[in-house]
């Protein structure tokens, strides 16, 4: 997947009917997305690196296959939210909202837009990934990897992902929920 071409369909007409569905500023969505991005992204990187995560990723693959991707602009009048409420359950199971709240606080919208925004994405970015795996004949090995390549892609435009992927491993011992609860109660809750 191409993260400036994703990007590139979430502009102009397609932002402001995202804006529209999110309860948003144009101003605020693009900040919603460019924090979004790197948190599912980041997810889904760290959910791949094992043997069964990039298997499970794999298959759920099978039923994000792109398509999506052929009318975002219809999908955004009418995005799955309960789709994209399941992928976040599975990237981040309980702890959804807090990184919710983070995409909040770092945009500008309120938690309920930024919860819609993520839901909104998430079967956006599966569709990409989808997409490359009916493409190039992606197995699980080869979904790892393109994990992997997008989070190398992302820490080199200025870092975000390296950001993500410390927030969501900071004691790296490859579980991101305990260190994801950690990280947003300091940010929310100051030094407690």
């Amino acid at each position: 997947m191409n993260l400036e071409a994703l990007l590139g369909l979430l502009q102009g007409q397609n932002l402001g009917k995202l804006a529209e569905q999110i309860g948003g500023t144009d101003g605020q969505t693009k900040n919603a997305i460019m924090a979004a991005l790197p948190a599912l992204l980041g997810a889904l990187n760290k959910n791949s690196n094992t043997p069964e995560g990039a298997q499970t990723l794999n298959n759920a693959l099978e039923q994000h296959d792109g398509s999506v991707l052929n009318n975002v602009a219809g999908y955004l009048q009418n995005p799955d939210l309960k789709d994209g409420a399941g992928i976040l359950n599975h990237l981040f199971g309980g702890n959804t909202q807090n990184v919710a709240n983070a995409v909040s606080q770092s945009s500008g919208l309120d938690a309920q837009g930024s919860l819609k925004m993520l839901e909104t994405l998430a079967p956006l970015v599966l569709g990409a990934l989808g997409q490359q795996k009916k493409e190039n004949n992606l197995d699980a090995q080869g979904i790892s990897n393109l994990t992997s390549n997008l989070a190398a892609n992302f820490a080199g435009e200025g870092g975000i992902m390296s950001m993500i992927t410390n927030l969501l491993d900071a004691n790296k011992d490859g579980n991101v929920m305990d260190d994801l609860t950690g990280m947003i109660g300091k940010l929310f809750g100051g030094n407690k």
